[in-house]
This record gives C-alpha cells, sequence and structure tokens, in this order.
C-alpha cells in the first residue's frame, strides 16, 4: 500500500488555470482564453499533485481549439487547456514517484496538477535545468532528431532545407544537420535578426529571410545545386519552393503547415506537386508521438552535446500563468526564438 507524502500546505490551496472560453474562427485572439483560479484537490490512491514551474505553449494547440477530428482530441470549451509542463512534486500518494521530484507531464496551461502518477515522468535536473525538457530534451528536439534520422535521413553530403528554422525545432535540427554528415545547410526565417542568428548560433551555413523577397529566388541563389533534405513546419509556399529545388530521390518531412492553422477554408496545396513524381521524391508525414521510444536515445546524446557547449539552444520566456495566452499567440506569429516556455514559478 502507498504510503501518503505531503509538504506543509495551506487547508486549501488555489490555483490559477487557463480555459478555452470560445473556439476561434481564424487568428484566436485575448477573448479564446479565461483565467480562472479553482481549488486544487487531495490526490487519490496512486496520484500526485505538481506545481508547475514551466509551461511550453505551441502551434500544434491552435488545431485543438476546432471542434474537428484530428490526431489529437480537441480542447474542451469551458475546461483548462493542457499540453506539456513540468514542476516539482509537492504531495504524493505514490510510493514511485516522491515529493520533491521534478517531472515532466501534460497538465500544463495551471498553476497546480493533480493526475496519475504514471502519467509523470521524473527528469534529471542535473543532466540539464528543468525547462530543458520542454524543448530540446522534450518534443520539440526530439522531432528534430526523429525528423532528420527516420522520415527523411540526412546523408552524408546532403544539402539540407529548413523552414521555421529559428524556432525550436529548427533552431536545433539545423545543427544536428551538420553533426549528421550536410554539406550545407540552409534555413528559412521572418526577419533580418532572425535570419542572421541562424548563421552566427545555430549552425546553419546560408539563411533566408522569407520576408525579405522571393523564396523561390533566395533558395535557388542559396542551392543552386538543388537540395537532398526538406523538414517542413510551415507548410504552402516554403512547401513549394522545397519541392521545386529538390533533387531526384530528395526527402521531405512534413512536420507542420503553420502558414495555414488559422486558415478559414481549405488551403490549397502546392501546385507544383506532379514534380515530386518526376523526381522521385519521398514526402513523409511526421508525429512526434509515434517516436516516442526515441527518447533515451536522444536525451543521451543531446545532453552530452549541451554540456559541452557545441549544441546551442535558446528560449523566450514569459512570465506568469495569466500570461500564457500571449505567449501563445506570440508563437503564432513568430515571435518566439528557440522555444517559447511560460514560467510559472522560480
Amino acid at each position: 500500500m502507498s504510503t501518503q507524502q505531503t509538504t506543509v500546505t495551506p487547508a486549501t490551496t488555489f490555483s490559477a488555470e487557463v480555459r478555452l472560453a470560445s473556439r476561434p474562427v481564424g487568428s484566436p485572439t485575448a477573448d479564446t482564453f479565461e483565467l480562472v483560479r479553482t481549488a486544487v484537490p487531495e490526490p487519490a490512491e496512486g496520484e500526485i499533485v505538481v506545481r508547475n514551474t514551466w509551461m511550453s505553449v505551441d502551434p500544434y494547440m491552435r488545431g485543438r481549439m476546432d471542434d474537428a477530428p484530428s490526431y489529437i482530441p480537441p480542447f474542451e470549451l469551458g475546461a483548462a487547456l493542457d499540453g506539456s509542463a513540468v514542476g516539482v512534486v509537492v504531495a504524493s500518494r505514490s510510493d514511485a514517484v516522491p515529493v520533491g521530484a521534478t517531472v515532466s507531464h501534460f497538465l500544463g496551461w495551471r498553476e497546480y496538477a493533480v493526475l496519475d502518477a504514471a502519467a509523470a515522468a521524473v527528469v534529471d535536473t542535473g543532466l540539464a535545468p528543468a525547462s530543458a525538457y520542454l524543448g530540446v530534451l522534450g518534443t520539440t528536439g526530439l522531432t528534430a532528431y526523429a525528423a532528420l534520422t527516420e522520415i527523411a535521413p540526412v546523408r552524408e553530403g546532403d544539402v539540407v532545407f529548413v523552414s521555421a528554422a529559428a524556432g525550436a525545432v529548427g533552431s536545433v535540427a539545423g545543427q544536428l544537420a551538420r553533426r549528421l554528415g550536410a554539406s550545407k545547410v540552409i534555413g528559412s526565417a521572418g526577419g533580418p535578426e532572425k535570419a542572421a542568428k541562424l548563421v552566427t548560433d545555430f549552425g546553419y551555413d546560408s539563411a533566408i529571410d522569407y520576408r525579405a523577397g522571393s523564396l523561390d529566388e533566395q533558395l535557388a541563389a542559396a542551392a543552386p545545386e538543388g537540395i537532398d533534405v526538406y523538414l517542413d513546419s510551415v507548410g504552402g509556399n516554403h512547401l513549394r519552393a522545397a519541392i521545386g529545388a529538390m533533387r531526384t530521390g530528395g526527402r521531405i518531412a512534413l512536420v507542420g503547415a503553420i502558414s495555414t492553422y488559422n486558415a478559414t477554408s481549405p488551403a490549397p496545396g502546392p501546385d507544383n506537386l506532379f514534380q515530386a513524381a518526376a523526381k522521385e521524391l519521398n514526402l513523409r508525414g511526421m508525429l512526434v508521438s509515434s517516436y516516442f521510444h526515441l527518447f533515451p536515445e536522444w536525451i543521451g546524446r543531446a545532453a552530452g552535446w549541451l554540456a559541452d557547449g557545441s549544441l546551442r539552444t535558446e528560449q523566450t520566456v514569459v512570465e506568469g500563468i495569466e500570461q500564457a495566452p500571449a505567449a501563445f499567440l506570440g508563437v503564432m506569429r513568430g515571435a518566439n526564438t528557440g522555444k517559447m516556455l511560460v514560467r510559472l514559478e522560480g
């Protein structure tokens, strides 16, 4: 039988949480969300209470705001949103997860989370800071790793193109492509500051500012002999340009399509899709949840690179649960460099 473990807390602890107030049509706004304070229940047998310290906001969450079938259930109206978070266990009725442990779990968007201990993973904050488990050592880092080793594997001498290259996935992907043997790594980002950072900080050989002119022309200038691998987080004109620049036998990892997430009607596909047949390309979709088995392998490699400074990462941090909606709206318009995170308590 489990022994209850608790910290010294007031008789009633209250938690602020962000709920979905309405389903957006087009771009979400601040009115899409509401902030509510609620009492934290006592944990049942096998449960833990976590005081969240960091939470993640991610583009895929936009799709969950629509009441439409997808690979993950939609958010419920009037209920707290959820997503990746890390925090400290402050009460436990599980022998497996003690009070004081730092854990990652999926009940973000709230200050305190009550969940089954089996739904939390204890993380090693001696290996890396807790926040890293929401970024480079979390699903965004794993996405880059799985995309470039399993979905569109990089081979020695390849020319690699990455969209959203200054974001959470892209800022890791450029450096990883180089480690996997790419001869040239090209990234696309919005604005001159982000484009410059791709080269100075994130291991890219050249950068495209997609706001500065024709994407097709800039990609052709950066890779005059074509590209072999494309990691797509944007869709739309980025996917079209990549297909046009692909060499025969090229590989494309379809990870996301943020350019279409706020569309109010079906977004048109690339008008050059037949080139995928003519060039014998491989376009393959990816859900990171299908590659969780690679987490130990990825963390084992990436943690060492973080420790020796050879893997550079960046975070854009917003303070406080009440600012979580603004952080989400920011990531949807590309306001972040690296991983966008909300710090709930230091």
